[in-house]
């Protein structure tokens, strides 16, 4: 009976850590930087590992034609999130050993 209250009691202090150490991930993703970018680098996009859009750079020869800026826009915006959120993912991996805790990234 109480190999299983220390067991539980392990866990807990688990827990504990992991959320302490959740904290410190989330203050480090708002700092870190993850680029996207489409049309050959006309359009580069920057955002922050809590998914807030930084920088947009566009090339002068890409403002010619407005509806292809619109998708090399949308696309360097994707490509900066995808490489935001699969770093975070990667980190929080690393975090919880592999555990998935449903609804955080």
């Amino acid at each position: 009976m109480f190999g299983n209250l220390a067991e539980m009691m392990n866990v807990m202090k688990k827990a504990k850590e992991i959320q302490g150490n959740m904290k410190n991930l989330k203050a480090e993703l708002a700092e870190a930087e993850y680029a996207g970018s489409s049309g050959g680098d006309r359009v580069q996009v920057v955002v922050s590992g809590d998914l807030r859009v930084k920088r947009v750079v566009i090339a002068a020869d890409a403002m010619k034609d407005l509806v292809l800026l619109e998708d090399l826009t949308t696309a360097a915006v994707n490509a900066a999130l995808d490489n935001a959120k699969c770093a975070a993912q990667q980190k929080m991996t690393e975090l919880t050993g592999g555990i998935e805790i449903p609804g955080l990234f």
